[in-house]
């Protein structure tokens, strides 16, 4: 690994201003091919790091969360990796090209259809060789386009089922949530045919409703806002789940002077899920808000919330707290409405149900602190950095060192 990291340090020296053209496309050529080579060795060492359950190690109870608290993946990211190398565990010959840079992520995406658990029994009801049938589409994946691959894959699933798939509409559906930097969000997705009859209908009819003289949003802004409206009403209605005591809602703190001042600007609040807003949002969001008097310190803790003491139970007041702060257990990216309120010295022992001695903790972190594991508040750290988590062996579990390569 370590020739590996002193290679990737001399490619990123080089100087690209000084290639001709053509020595540029042929640097592109065999990045490419080191990538899927790289990618295929990561792919292959998750899986067996998910196999033998190393994610324990370090308090967490699969790879998915340690890929996105320790390696600093993205949720679709981790998913996608980890898939991947459970569908290679079925195709050798793929796994095999994948490790020698003939195939991308993106095409061993495709050939992992076939290894779904209803196609294989499909392939198996209907005598189909697995192997020869993996060997025809790596040829098709190597030697055409990705758009040639998908659609010999689709001509091969559609031939294992040519009555059609059974009506259950929520096997084919999907949504997926990205938030970005920013604060910012994509959403991706499919429906079925009636699910999306339903969306479409609800959508529309409220963009219909909220249509006026002078209108100048596109369609797809006018979607955009019908589906934030409709979040809006079942937000307001009070009838969504309640989750963890609390009724599901927008978190956002913001500053008392920012709050009221109007000349302040950008970055002055943020939401529970951690996007930053600038202060004239913010006082937009509290134009129809309930507002909850949080006190920090000088180095942004809370020191009270509300006008009601903190008791033991705990009550909503101490929720919303945790939820303006980070969660106690390294790695964890949990929202806080997943989060219990962990008290450091136990109520039964004397510790009071309080802000100083509580830390907000995953249901799964929660019992892992129960059972060996230890956090500790650590007031001389800077703000945001200030939970430490040690492991039953007493070594720390440490987020801030580099990625290794």
């Amino acid at each position: 690994m370590g020739e590996l990291a002193s290679a990737l340090d001399a490619l990123a020296a080089d100087d690209l201003d000084g290639l001709s053209d053509g020595e540029l496309l042929d640097r592109v050529r065999e990045l490419a091919v080191a990538e899927h080579r790289i990618t295929a060795a990561l792919t292959r060492t998750v899986r067996r790091a998910e196999v033998r359950q190393a994610a324990e190690h370090d308090g967490l109870t699969s790879m998915r969360p340690w890929l996105t608290g320790h390696a600093r993946l993205s949720g679709a990211a981790a998913s996608r990796l980890l898939a991947q190398g459970r569908a290679l565990d079925r195709l050798p010959a793929v796994e095999a090209a994948y490790a020698a840079g003939r195939l991308g992520d993106d095409a061993v995406d495709v050939l992992a259809e076939i290894t779904r658990p209803e196609n294989l029994d499909k392939a198996a009801a209907q005598g189909v060789d697995l192997p020869a049938m993996e060997a025809a589409l790596l040829d098709v994946a190597v030697g055409g386009t990705h758009r040639q691959l998908q659609s010999a894959v689709g001509h091969y699933l559609a031939a294992l089922d040519p009555d059609g798939p059974e009506p259950d509409p929520t096997e084919g559906r999907a949504l997926t949530l990205s938030s970005h930097p920013d604060g910012s969000w994509t959403l991706g997705g499919a429906l079925d045919t009636v699910g999306g009859e339903k969306v479409a209908t609800a959508l529309e009819s409220i963009a219909a409703a909220s249509r006026c003289a002078g209108e100048t949003r596109t369609r797809a802004q006018r979607l955009g806002d019908a589906l934030v409206q409709l979040c809006d009403l079942a937000l307001a209605s009070g009838q969504l789940p309640i989750l963890r005591k609390v009724q599901p809602h927008v978190l956002v703190t913001v500053g008392l002077t920012e709050l009221a001042d109007p000349a302040l600007g950008p970055g002055a609040a943020c939401t529970a899920l951690g996007a930053t807003l600038s202060a004239a949002r913010a006082r937009w969001a509290a134009c129809d808000a309930q507002l909850t008097r949080l006190v920090l310190d000088p180095d942004g803790l809370p020191l009270d919330v509300g006008r009601r003491p903190l008791r033991r139970g705990p009550p909503r007041a101490e929720r919303v707290a945790g939820g303006a702060g980070v969660l106690s257990f390294a790695g964890c990216t949990a929202p806080h409405w997943w989060c219990d309120v962990h008290h450091l010295v136990e109520w039964i022992q004397g510790g009071e149900t309080s802000l100083d001695n509580s830390g907000l903790l995953c249901e799964r972190h929660h019992t892992k602190v129960h059972h060996g594991f230890r956090v500790e508040r650590d007031d001389t750290a800077p703000p945001g950095a200030r939970w430490r988590t040690y492991r039953p062996d007493v070594t720390e579990i440490l987020l801030t060192a580099p990625l290794r390569v």
